[in-house]
């Protein structure tokens, strides 16, 4: 599905991460792979990851560092020369933003939570536009339905999460022209290193499969085949969208 393409998945952190089942899918279908990592203290992860895949290219990223994003789109291109796929799967806010109520929500968090979650798909989408323009390119990243509706404990998060969508609707509007298309996945909630900041992740999770059509939650390999859905050419016709890979619970009232 993905032979002799190339793809960058932003987010990876361990194994049970939703990035990392997306990057081994992608691989799994014949994408040649671009994995970054976040400092030294996620680094040896990445690799260790990285070496079960075929040679992928390993970058440093920050998404608040600029020169770091600008660094990173030189080295895919000397790597690549192109990029078919962009996976953006980061998200952050400081624990504490995500106590309490919403009102309490400092300036600091809510630049900061705003910054990593939701203007990086924004820059990373600048910077990979000349690499992949006139190719049919696909550009995805994670959401999660605290945008839509409010849950406890997800607070700024959630306001993120509802700027990132919006970001996917006027980047997919800019770009559709270019032959890029621009779309979410919105997960429901799975045990990962980024959620479990989250208080009260198991009773959430409980919610969901005594609630959802489906009576259970989703897994990562799950997302994963959704993304490469969006990923390929299956979705050329999709651009602006947001998918709910929840077990259908976002169509229940309660």
């Amino acid at each position: 599905m993905l032979e002799g393409k190339t793809a960058l998945v932003v987010g990876v952190a361990n194994n049970r991460s939703i990035a990392w089942a997306i990057a081994s899918r992608l691989a799994e279908k014949g994408a040649r792979l671009a994995l970054t990592y976040q400092g030294d203290r996620l680094r040896e992860n990445v690799e260790e990851l990285a070496a079960e895949l075929d040679s992928p290219v390993l970058a440093p990223l920050d998404v608040t560092d600029d020169a770091q994003i600008n660094a990173l789109f030189e080295k895919l291109r000397n790597e690549f020369g192109s990029l078919d796929v962009l996976v953006h799967s980061v998200a952050f806010a400081n624990r504490e933003e995500l106590k309490g109520g919403y009102s309490a929500t400092s300036r600091e968090g809510f630049a900061l939570a705003h910054d990593i979650s939701s203007y990086s798909l924004t820059a990373l989408t600048r910077g990979a536009i000349p690499l992949m323009e006139g190719r049919e390119a696909s550009v995805l990243t994670m959401t999660f339905m605290g945008s839509e509706r409010t849950f406890p404990n997800y607070n700024v998060m959630g306001v993120a999460k509802a700027s990132l969508e919006a970001s996917v609707r006027y980047l997919a509007s800019e770009l559709g022209e270019k032959g890029i298309r621009v779309n979410a996945i919105s997960a429901g909630p799975i045990k990962t290193l980024a959620a479990a900041g989250i208080t009260g992740l198991s009773e959430l999770m409980a919610h969901y499969r005594a609630h959802s059509p489906l009576r259970r939650t989703v897994d990562t390999s799950e997302v994963a085949d959704t993304a490469l859905f969006l990923a390929s050419s299956m979705s050329r016709g999709i651009t602006g969208e947001v998918i709910h890979v929840d077990g259908g619970f976002h169509i229940i009232g309660t």
